[in-house]
């Protein structure tokens, strides 16, 4: 008789290590595959996960996509100025890239089932079955953490009772996803509005007190939308992410605190570390500005944020964000030059901004030109908001 095959898209976490002996206690799976897909894990936690599926017996495979995220899932992001309700998305734009990479490994192994670790009240149930049903839509999808409404504490204590290493305990119970664009910091105390973040849970960035105690210039120069050096240096697009994260956690910029609208209608407090997407996308959106005409800039506003609901919901293959990515690339070619920036102490500032396509004209501009003859305006202003005074001589008629 054939062995059932589960594949478990797998972070080395507490809720993906809890699936394994439950899919062969509880769902009677005899052959087990794990997939940890590296798009920027902490050091040595790639390896951790895969010494830890090795004791756990399953088939694992680990895959290295670092260079992938940052070309074909990043850089779209900087283009579109990519933001969610005031932070970076950066969580949601890996998952579409670990699924479609357990969807490859499971068509090549003919799984039966997948499974994943995420629960019922968050957004990567989403984000992940997507992909999955898009790509695979007659596999099974097994959620064991949403279909047994299980608790973190639940789990903690399942996984020392199975002898599962982790990383959590009952009283330091932070859940820390992070990728090459961020970290996401959430649970326990954390989840309170009211609860002040202890510094502990940062790691990307300096707090005020010991950020540099003076100021930081920096500049990003950008090539078709994308960055391409820092400071006149070239690097690859890895290396130039990383470079980022480091110049501005050290000036502790990076930090974001918000109330967030989840998508299935929860509103959460979400903390996160993103330093590198706290100077890059403003200084990405500087050079738009000066590049853009009116109109391109005031409707790549409504394009962006679309885009970023688009992303923020793991709908990364609808063809609504390749129409919208269709106006944003048309544009990115002129978004070539540079951007300077002033970080101290948790601020970012554009100083200054250069591009040989800029819609500036200094002559024109300036106050003590008179290239611009300023009495050709006379007609215009006269016609300015004429429906508006029309209306305010015949509203109280």
């Amino acid at each position: 008789m054939p062995k059932k095959t589960v594949l478990i898209v797998y972070s080395g976490g507490l809720d993906t290590s809890v699936c394994i002996p439950m899919m062969r206690e509880d769902y009677g799976f005899d052959h087990v595959v794990t997939v940890t897909v590296d798009v920027g894990l902490p050091a040595g936690e790639l390896k951790q996960a895969e010494e830890k599926a090795k004791l756990l017996g399953t088939e694992h495979y680990s895959i290295d996509a670092r260079e992938e995220f940052v070309t074909d899932y990043i850089f779209p992001a900087i283009k579109a100025n990519g933001d969610y309700q005031g932070y970076p998305i950066s969580t949601s734009i890996a998952r579409p890239l670990i699924a479609m990479k357990a969807v490859e490994v499971a068509k090549k192994l003919n799984v039966d089932a997948f499974c994943h670790g995420c629960t019922g009240k968050g957004n990567d149930q989403f984000r992940f079955e997507f992909v999955m049903r898009t790509f695979m839509p007659d596999t099974p999808i097994i959620a064991p953490m949403r279909e047994h409404t299980m608790t973190r504490t639940w789990e903690i204590e399942y996984a020392q009772k199975k002898g599962i290493p982790i990383g959590q305990s009952i009283n330091k119970i932070w859940s820390i996803d992070e990728n090459l664009w961020g970290r996401s910091i959430e649970g326990g105390l954390l989840e309170e509005p009211n609860y002040a973040p202890p510094e502990e849970i940062f790691t990307w960035t300096k707090s005020w007190k010991n950020a540099k105690s003076t100021p930081t210039e920096v500049t990003i120069e950008f090539a078709n939308g994308v960055p391409v050096a820092i400071d006149g240096v070239k690097m690859s697009p890895l290396d130039l992410i990383l470079k980022a994260h480091e110049i501005a956690g050290d000036n502790g910029v990076g930090r974001v605190d918000i109330m967030e609208d989840r998508m299935i209608g929860l509103k959460v407090r979400e903390n996160y570390e993103c330093p590198a997407a706290r100077i890059i996308i403003p200084a990405h959106k500087a050079l738009e500005d000066l590049v853009c005409t009116t109109e391109e800039r005031a409707f790549k506003v409504l394009v962006d944020q679309k885009w970023g609901e688009l992303a923020y919901e793991g709908l990364w293959f609808d063809p609504f964000k390749d129409d919208l990515e269709a106006f944003i690339n048309q544009i990115q070619p002129r978004v070539t030059g540079a951007v300077t920036l002033r970080l101290f102490k948790g601020s970012c500032q554009v100083i200054g901004r250069a591009s040989k396509y800029a819609l500036y004209n200094e002559d024109l501009a300036s106050f003590d030109s008179k290239t611009f003859d300023q009495s050709e305006a006379v007609g215009i202003v006269k016609t300015h908001g004429m429906q508006a005074r029309m209306y305010r001589t015949v509203k109280d008629k």
